[in-house]
C-alpha cells in the first residue's frame, strides 16, 4: 500500500524516503504502548480496590498515509514528516471501552494526574453530546517515547466511552454510512431516541455500581475492625 501511494506523482516530493514515514509511524506506534501500558496498570490498580475492572477492552489504530495525505490537502498545510507531526494529533489513536461512566472519567483524571502526560486537548461528548446523540470523552495528550539515544514527545488521541456508548456508535456507523442511501431525517432522530435511552441506560448502571462500589468497602472495613479487635 505504502508503495503504491509512493509511486503516485501526487505524493512525489511529499517523502524523500519510505524510512522518513516508517520512522514516524515507528514513534507513534510506541506512543501507542506507552499509553497502553499506562491503561493496563491503572485497570490492575482498580481491580486490586474494587475488586473489578473498569476498561472492558482497549482498541489502537494508526492512521494511514492516505488519511494522513487528505487532512493535510483540506487544512491546506505541506505535505512533510514536520508537518504531520505539528498539525495532525490523531495519528495515535486509542479508544478505551469502559464498563460505567465513572470509570471513563476517573481513567481520564488519573491519566492527567501522571507528570509525563500532558494534557493538549480535552472534549467531553458526554456531558455534551454531538447533535446526533454520539456520546464519548476525547483527549489529545502527549507522551515521551524513550529510545537508545533520544526521548520524543508524541501525541495521541485517547477516547474512553462505556460500552453502551460504544455499541451505539458502531451501529449508528453502519446505519448511517451506507453507501447509495438517503438516511432520512426520521431515522435520524429514531438514532438519537436510541442514543437518549442508551445514556439513561448508563446513567441507572452507574447508580448501581456506586451503591456496589460502596457496600463492598464498607464490608471491607468491617472486615479490617473485626480482624484487628477480635483477632
Amino acid at each position: 500500500m505504502l508503495k503504491t501511494l509512493i509511486s503516485n506523482p501526487e505524493v512525489e516530493g511529499f517523502l524523500e524516503s519510505t524510512y522518513d514515514f516508517a520512522k514516524l509511524m515507528t514513534f507513534y506506534k510506541c506512543a501507542i504502548m506507552e499509553v497502553e501500558t499506562k491503561l493496563n496498570v491503572l485497570n490492575e490498580e482498580t481491580s486490586l480496590k474494587f475488586d473489578r475492572q473498569p476498561i472492558n477492552s482497549i482498541q489502537s489504530r494508526l492512521k494511514s498515509l492516505s488519511g494522513i495525505m487528505k487532512k493535510l490537502r483540506k487544512k491546506g498545510l505541506p505535505m512533510t514528516p514536520e508537518s504531520i507531526e505539528a498539525n495532525i494529533h490523531d495519528i495515535a489513536g486509542i479508544r478505551v471501552i469502559c464498563s460505567f461512566k465513572d470509570d471513563v472519567y476517573a481513567l481520564a483524571q488519573a491519566l492527567e494526574r501522571q507528570d509525563d502526560v500532558e494534557i493538549l486537548q480535552i472534549k467531553d461528548y458526554i456531558k455534551n453530546p454531538k447533535e446526533n446523540g454520539y456520546r464519548s470523552l476525547h483527549m489529545i495528550i502527549s507522551v515521551p517515547v524513550f529510545f537508545e539515544k533520544e526521548t520524543r514527545k508524541m501525541t495521541v488521541e485517547v477516547q474512553l466511552r462505556t460500552i453502551a456508548m460504544d455499541s451505539w456508535a458502531s451501529l449508528e456507523h453502519q446505519l448511517n454510512y451506507k453507501k447509495k442511501f438517503n438516511f432520512t431525517q426520521e431515522m435520524r432522530d429514531e438514532l438519537k431516541k436510541c442514543a437518549d435511552l442508551s445514556a439513561e441506560l448508563d446513567q441507572k448502571m452507574n447508580v448501581l455500581k456506586t451503591q456496589v462500589d460502596t457496600d463492598r468497602e464498607s464490608n471491607t472495613f468491617l472486615d479490617y475492625l473485626n480482624q484487628e479487635l477480635f483477632g
